[in-house]
C-alpha cells in the first residue's frame, strides 16, 4: 500500500525527528540512512545521502547548498512536502526479517524507485503567466527515500516486522519553459495514489516471483502463500491498534485512516537490536504453537497459480467499475486490473496493452485526464433516450378539459400536465418538501376517475413499503415489478407511477420504459435530480431531462414551517449552498462537538420527550453505528430500553459488484452467503458459510453442516455477508435490512420498522409500528439493524419534525451537495447539525455529487446541471 502525508511548512522539519530519523522507533543499525534522488536533486546537486540540514532546508523552501528561495513564495502555511509511505505486505516484512540477507529488500527498493520515476514523470507545475490558467509537464522532482524495517510498537509489545519506506517529496520542479524551478501541482499525483500503489504492489509481487516466493492474492494486495494469516494477524499489532481507534472514532475516509499513524503513536521505545527482535518474534511463534504456518520458503513447489489472461483482468475491472459508474478515468480502471493480475506471471506493460487493445473502450482528454466509457453504455443511454421520446403524441389526453381538483398553483399544473397530456412518458420533478405525496394521491385519484388503473413503485424498499404504502396500500419496488408478470399485466392501457425515480440507474429505466411500451401504458416519473442518483451506473432521470423531455417543475416548498429553515432549504435546491450555508449557521443549527455525540443524544432526547418526530441522519454506516451508541446510551439512561442486552447474530452486506462475487479474493472464511434464486440443491433464501476458496469454486456448508461447492462465476444471484453481532434490548427500534419471513411464515419486507418485545440467545419478538402484528425471529435471522440513524440515501422518503445531521469531516468521500441537500430537507420544524469543522464541512458539502454519463463525455449530449429556472 501507499499512504500520504501532507507537510506543510510549519513543523515540518519536525516530522525528520519526530518521524524519519533513526533515532525513533526504528532500528538504528539496521535502518538505512535517507537518500535524495530524482531528476531536480540532480540539477541542484544534492542527490546522495539526506542530511538534517538538507533537509530543513528544503521544507523552508531554500536550496541547501546556498540558502536561496527554491521558488518564489515564501509562505509559513504553504505546502513544503508529501510523504509517500510505500508498505510491504506484512509477510514480506517477515520474511525479510528472517532472510539472513537483503534479497528480499532489494526487491523491495527497486519497486518502489520505479514506481517513483513514474511519479516523476507525471510531475506538472501550474503555468499562471499570459493569462493562462493551465498545467505544465515538468518531469523533475526532489524527493528523499527512509527505509525503515519496524513498526512503531505497541503499549506492552515489542515493535513488529513492519518493511516501509517514507518518501518525502518535496514542493519544488523545474519549469522547462520559463527556466526556473517552481511549485509542484500535486492534484493529479496525489489523486492517482490508487494507481501508483496498484503498480508497485505488481512490481513488488514480480519481484518476489523471481527470487522463488509463491504469492497468494488478496483483497487489496497479496501475501507470501508460505506465511499463514494467524501468523500475519499476531504481527499486525499496530495495525490493528489503528483499525480499532479508527472504530472507536468512526474514520472510515482513507485519506483520513492514513493520517492515524502518527495520532495513535505510543511513547518512543529504547532500540533493541535485530538479533534481539528476531528472538522476541520466534518466541511470540512459539507461544502460540504458529510454528508450522511461518515457512518463508524460497522455490517452493505448489501453491496457488492464476490462469487468468491480461484481457480478463482488463474485462473483470471495467465489469467491476462500469456497474456503478458510467465514467471512470482510465487509471482507475487499470488499478483495478492490475490487482487482479498480482499473482499472476502478466506484466505491467500486457495489461497496459490489453487495456489499449479494447475497441469498446471509449477514451476522452478532460483536464489532464483520460476518461471512459464504453460502447455498450453508450449504446443502453442512446436507446434510453430513444424510447424516452418515442412515446410523444402517442396517447389520447386522459382529459380534454382541466378536471375539478383541490390543487392549487404549481400542483395543480403539474396534475393537469399529466392528465391531459398525449405524450406516454410524464416527468414530475419537484424539490423536497414541495408536496409531491400530496400532489400524486389527488392526480392518482382522477386518474382512476378517468377509468385507468394505476401501478405505483418506487425504486427502495423503504421508499415503497415504508411511506408509499401510507396512501397507496398496493405499492410495490421496481425490482418486484420487473419480475412479477400480474403487476406487469395491471399496467396494461394503464397508468405506471414510478416515485423516487432520480434513484433509477440505467438497467432499470431502460427495463421500465421497455416494459411501458410493451403493455402500451402511460409513465409517469416523479423525483428530484438534486436528490441521490442511483447505486449503480447511469444518473437516468438527469440524463432524459437533459435529453430535452420536457418536464413540469414544482419548486414552492411547503415542507418546512418557518422562513428561515425553509429559505435555506430553497437556496440547497437551487445549487446555493454558501447562501443556503450561512443562513443554516444564523438559525443557530450548526453545532461542533468533540464529545462522541453525547450532545447530539441529550438534544435528541428533549425532542423525543416533547412528543415529537424525530431523525438522525449521517452520510456514512460507521459514523452511524457510533450516533447510535451514544442514541441508546441516553435512552437505556432514561429508562426508555431494557438495561439488560443480549447480542445476537447480525449480517452486514459487502456490497460486492458482480466482478467482485466472481472473484476469489473477495471471500473470507467465515464469511455468509445469501442465495437470491435456487441454485442446484440451494433453494432460494439459503445461506450458507464460506470455509474458502479452491481455484474457481468457493467452498461453502450449509446449516446442516453439508459442504458443497460452487463455480465463483455462479454467484451473481447471491448476496455476501460478514458476520458481527447486534446488541438488543427490550425497547430498541431495529430495521428489517432484507425480505424474509419469520418463524410463523409472515412476511418482512427490508426497510420495515420494529420494536424489540423480548430477545434472549435464541429468539427475537418484535412488534410492528402499529402495534398490531408480533412478530417471532431466530436469533440467527441477521437481517436487523439499529434503526436510531439512517444514511440520507436512506432518508430521501422520510418526513419527520426535528432532523439531527451527524456529519464528522473525516469522511469526505461521502459528502456533497446531494447529500447535504437530502438530509437537511427531512424536517419540518428544526435543524441541528453536528460537525467538528464547520468551515471543512462546508468545502464538502459544496461538491455536487453528479456523475457524468456515456453521452456527455462522448459529446452526443451536451453537460448540464439542469439548474432550476
Amino acid at each position: 500500500m501507499i499512504r500520504r502525508t501532507q507537510l506543510r511548512s510549519v513543523g515540518a522539519k519536525d516530522y525528520y525527528n519526530n518521524g524519519l530519523s533513526t533515532a525513533d522507533y526504528y532500528i538504528s543499525e539496521q535502518d538505512k540512512s535517507g537518500s535524495f534522488s530524482g531528476r531536480l536533486a540532480e540539477r541542484i546537486g544534492i542527490n546522495g545521502p539526506v542530511t538534517k540540514f538538507a533537509f530543513d532546508a528544503l521544507c523552508e523552501n531554500l536550496n541547501p547548498l546556498n540558502l536561496k528561495l527554491l521558488t518564489p513564495r515564501k509562505s509559513r502555511v504553504r505546502t513544503a512536502a508529501y510523504d509517500l509511505t510505500a508498505c510491504c505486505p506484512k509477510s514480506v516484512s517477515l520474511a525479510h526479517a528472517f532472510a539472513g540477507d537483503d534479497h528480499i529488500l532489494r526487491a523491495f527498493r527497486a519497486a518502489v524507485h520505479d514506481t517513483m520515476k513514474e511519479v516523476e514523470a507525471d510531475a506538472k507545475t501550474r503555468v499562471r503567466k499570459n493569462g493562462k490558467d493551465e498545467d505544465r509537464s515538468t518531469f523533475e522532482l526532489i524527493f528523499a527515500d527512509f527505509i525503515h524495517q519496524t513498526a512503531r510498537g505497541v503499549q506492552g509489545h515489542t515493535a513488529d516486522p513492519f518493511l516501509h519506506a517514507h518518501i518525502v517529496i518535496f514542493n519544488a520542479t523545474f519549469d522547462p519553459v520559463e527556466q526556473r524551478i517552481k511549485a509542484v501541482q500535486f492534484r493529479e499525483i496525489m489523486r492517482d495514489l490508487p494507481y501508483y500503489e496498484s503498480r508497485f504492489l505488481k512490481r513488488l509481487a514480480d519481484n518476489l516471483r523471481e527470487k522463488g516466493y509463491r504469492i497468494r492474492p488478496t483483497k487489496n494486495a497479496f501475501e507470501l502463500d508460505s506465511i499463514s494469516p494467524a501468523v500475519i494477524s499476531l504481527f499486525s499489532k499496530r495495525k490493528n491498534e489503528i483499525e480499532q481507534y479508527a472504530a472507536d472514532h468512526n474514520i472510515t475516509d482513507p485519506e483520513a485512516l492514513g493520517k492515524l499513524g502518527a495520532k495513535t503513536r505510543a511513547k518512543k521505545q529504547a532500540g533493541l537490536s535485530m538479533d534481539a527482535l528476531r528472538a522476541d518474534w520466534k518466541k511470540q511463534i512459539t507461544a502460540h504453537g504458529l510454528q508450522n504456518g511461518f515457512a518463508p520458503v524460497r522455490f517452493a513447489e505448489g501453491g496457488p497459480s492464476s490462469s487468468a489472461t491480461p484481457a480478463q483482468c482488463v474485462d473483470q475491472a471495467i465489469r467491476h467499475h462500469f456497474s456503478r459508474e458510467s465514467v471512470v478515468q482510465d487509471r482507475r480502471l487499470l488499478a483495478r486490473a492490475y490487482k487482479v493480475a498480482v499473482a499472476s506471471d502478466i506484466t505491467l506493460d500486457q495489461v497496459d496493452h490489453a487495456f489499449k487493445s479494447r475497441a469498446d473502450i471509449l477514451t476522452v482528454k478532460d483536464e489532464g485526464r483520460q476518461l471512459c466509457t464504453t460502447s455498450a453504455l453508450l449504446e443502453s443511454e442512446t436507446r434510453m433516450i430513444r424510447l424516452a421520446h418515442a412515446g410523444k403524441g402517442l396517447f389520447a389526453p386522459l382529459y380534454a378539459e382541466p378536471p375539478a381538483m383541490a390543487l392549487q398553483g404549481e400542483q395543480a399544473e403539474a396534475a393537469r400536465h399529466v392528465l391531459m397530456t398525449g405524450n406516454q412518458l410524464s416527468v414530475i420533478l419537484g424539490s423536497a418538501g414541495t408536496g409531491k405525496t400530496t400532489l400524486m394521491r389527488e392526480t392518482v385519484a382522477l386518474i382512476k376517475a378517468a377509468g385507468k388503473d394505476v401501478v405505483i413503485v418506487a425504486p427502495t424498499a423503504q421508499a415503497a413499503r415504508g411511506v408509499l404504502r401510507q396512501d397507496f396500500a398496493d405499492a410495490q419496488t421496481v425490482a418486484k415489478l420487473l419480475v412479477s408478470p400480474d403487476l406487469q399485466r395491471r399496467m396494461r392501457d394503464n397508468v405506471l407511477w414510478v416515485d423516487e425515480a432520480s434513484l433509477l440507474g440505467l438497467d432499470d429505466m431502460l427495463a421500465l420504459l421497455d416494459l411501458a411500451h410493451k403493455q402500451n401504458a402511460r409513465l409517469i416519473l416523479g423525483g428530484d435530480i438534486f436528490q441521490h442518483n442511483a447505486v449503480a451506473s447511469g444518473d437516468s432521470l438527469r440524463l432524459i431531462v437533459a435529453s430535452g423531455v420536457e418536464p413540469v417543475r414544482i419548486k414552492k416548498i411547503h415542507r418546512q414551517r418557518t422562513h428561515e429553515y425553509r429559505d435555506a432549504v430553497q437556496n440547497l435546491a437551487r445549487g446555493d449552498v454558501a447562501a443556503a450555508f450561512d443562513k443554516i449557521d444564523k438559525m443557530g443549527a450548526i453545532k461542533t462537538f468533540g464529545d462522541n455525540y453525547r450532545s447530539l443524544a441529550k438534544d435528541y432526547m428533549v425532542v423525543r420527550n416533547a412528543g415529537k418526530t424525530a431523525l438522525v441522519v449521517s452520510p456514512t454506516h460507521a459514523e452511524g453505528e457510533a450516533v447510535t451508541a451514544a442514541l441508546r446510551s441516553a435512552l437505556r439512561h432514561a429508562g426508555k430500553l431494557g438495561v439488560q442486552e443480549t447480542a445476537v447474530n447480525r449480517l452486514v452486506s459487502l456490497n460486492l459488484t458482480d466482478a467482485e462475487k466472481a472473484d476469489g479474493r473477495f471471500y473470507d472464511p467465515g464469511h455468509v452467503l445469501q442465495f437470491n434464486k435456487n441454485w442446484r440443491d440451494i433453494a432460494h433464501g439459503q445461506t450458507l458459510s464460506v470455509l474458502g476458496v479452491n481455484d474457481d469454486h468457493v467452498t461453502l456448508m450449509d446449516e446442516k453442516r453439508k459442504i458443497v461447492d460452487v463455480p465463483l462465476s455462479d454467484l451473481r444471484g447471491a448476496d455476501v455477508y460478514r458476520k458481527t453481532a447486534l446488541g438488543l434490548s427490550v425497547g430498541d427500534a431495529v430495521a428489517v435490512t432484507r425480505n424474509g419471513f419469520d418463524a410463523n411464515k409472515q412476511s418482512l419486507n427490508n426497510g420495515q420498522l420494529l420494536t424489540v418485545l423480548g430477545v434472549d440467545k435464541e429468539t427475537i419478538t418484535a412488534g410492528a409500528a402499529d402495534g398490531a402484528t408480533e412478530y417471532r425471529l431466530p436469533a440467527t435471522f441477521g437481517h436487523l439493524r439499529h434503526a436510531y440513524c439512517m444514511t440520507s440515501y436512506s432518508s430521501q422518503s422520510v418526513t419527520v419534525d426535528e432532523v439531527f445531521i451527524a456529519q464528522n469531516t473525516e469522511s469526505p468521500a461521502a459528502a456533497s451537495l446531494k447529500q447535504f441537500y437530502v438530509s437537511c430537507s427531512r424536517g419540518r420544524d428544526r435543524l441541528h447539525i453536528y460537525t467538528d469543522n464547520k468551515e471543512v464541512l462546508l468545502a464538502q458539502v459544496s461538491q455536487s455529487g453528479n456523475r457524468m454519463s456515456a453521452m456527455e463525455l462522448t459529446g452526443v449530449l451536451s453537460h448540464t446541471s439542469l439548474l432550476y429556472h
